[in-house]
This record gives C-alpha cells, sequence and structure tokens, in this order.
C-alpha cells in the first residue's frame, strides 16, 4: 500500500549545504487537494474505504509537493556548484550536442544506414555511365578553365592598350 512508502523532509538526504532549506518557489504549483474531500464516494467503494483512499491521495499530494521542494533545492544546488566550477549554460549545450552526436553516430540505424550508403557510392562510382558522365564534366571544365583564361588575358590586353 502507497501509505507505508511516505516520505518526510527527515527522509530525505539532501548532502548539501541547502540541506533542510526549502524553497516557497515551487509552491505556485496547485496540487488538488479540494478532490479528495468533495469527490463523492465512488460505487463499490465503501465509506471507510474512499475515506482511507482520500487519506492515501492527501498524503501523496503533501509527497509531491515536499519532493518538488527538495528538487528545486538541489536544482539550486547544482546551479551554485556549476556556477562555481565555471561552467556555462553554453558549454553544458556544448558537451550534451557533442555527446548526442556520438551516440547517434554509434546507433544501429546510423551505422547500417553509413554502410548502405557506402556500398551505393561504390556501385555509382564504379558504373560505366558514371564515368563518362565524370569524363565529360572534367573536360567541360578544363574547356570553360581555358576560355576564361583567354578572355581574361583579351581583357588585360585591351586594357593595357587604352593606356
Amino acid at each position: 500500500m502507497l501509505s507505508d512508502r511516505i516520505l518526510s523532509l527527515a527522509d530525505i538526504n539532501l548532502n548539501s549545504p541547502n540541506k533542510g532549506l526549502l524553497s516557497d518557489s515551487m509552491t505556485d504549483v496547485p496540487v488538488d487537494t479540494a478532490v479528495a474531500t468533495q469527490a463523492p464516494a465512488v460505487e463499490g467503494l465503501t465509506d471507510a474505504e474512499a475515506e482511507e483512499l482520500r487519506a492515501e491521495l492527501a498524503k501523496v499530494e503533501e509527497e509531491v509537493v515536499t519532493l518538488r521542494q527538495v528538487l528545486a533545492a538541489k536544482e539550486r544546488h547544482c546551479g551554485e556548484l556549476k556556477r562555481r566550477l565555471g561552467l556555462s549554460a553554453l558549454e553544458g549545450l556544448k558537451q550534451n550536442l557533442s555527446r548526442g552526436w556520438h551516440d547517434v553516430q554509434v546507433s544501429n540505424a546510423y551505422v547500417k544506414t553509413s554502410e548502405k550508403l557506402g556500398e551505393w557510392n561504390e556501385k555509382v562510382t564504379q558504373s560505366d555511365l558514371y564515368k563518362k558522365t565524370q569524363e565529360t564534366l572534367s573536360q567541360a571544365g578544363q574547356k570553360t578553365s581555358a576560355a576564361l583564361s583567354t578572355m581574361g588575358s583579351a581583357i588585360s590586353r585591351k586594357l593595357g592598350d587604352m593606356r
């Protein structure tokens, strides 16, 4: 039963300078306790069972509030430690992106896709059509380069003649 697993502030070890300090910043997050006291008994439950469930719900809601406060204190402490170590949000983002990219690169999907693309690349570059196209484009590039060089020389000569 959940009521046997109730936590209290004394059960939580913060292990930080903020131990025992609770934040009021989470008190604006609503926990609807009105439902527990106003809800009619569900069919099939006795009044005693419904009351026990309402009490358990109230305790769980209190735990949620406590855990939010503890989390807020831990987050503040974590932020303070990062600040003291000189770690900025940008540095953390950079590390997360690097770690994420590494995780992508070692994933099965990425590895299999890379292998398949490598196979396709090999097949395409070895095909006769690819080799003919490469040769034609290479010749076109050489001819274009020669034409531009000739045109540049002609323009230089004309400019020299104009002086």
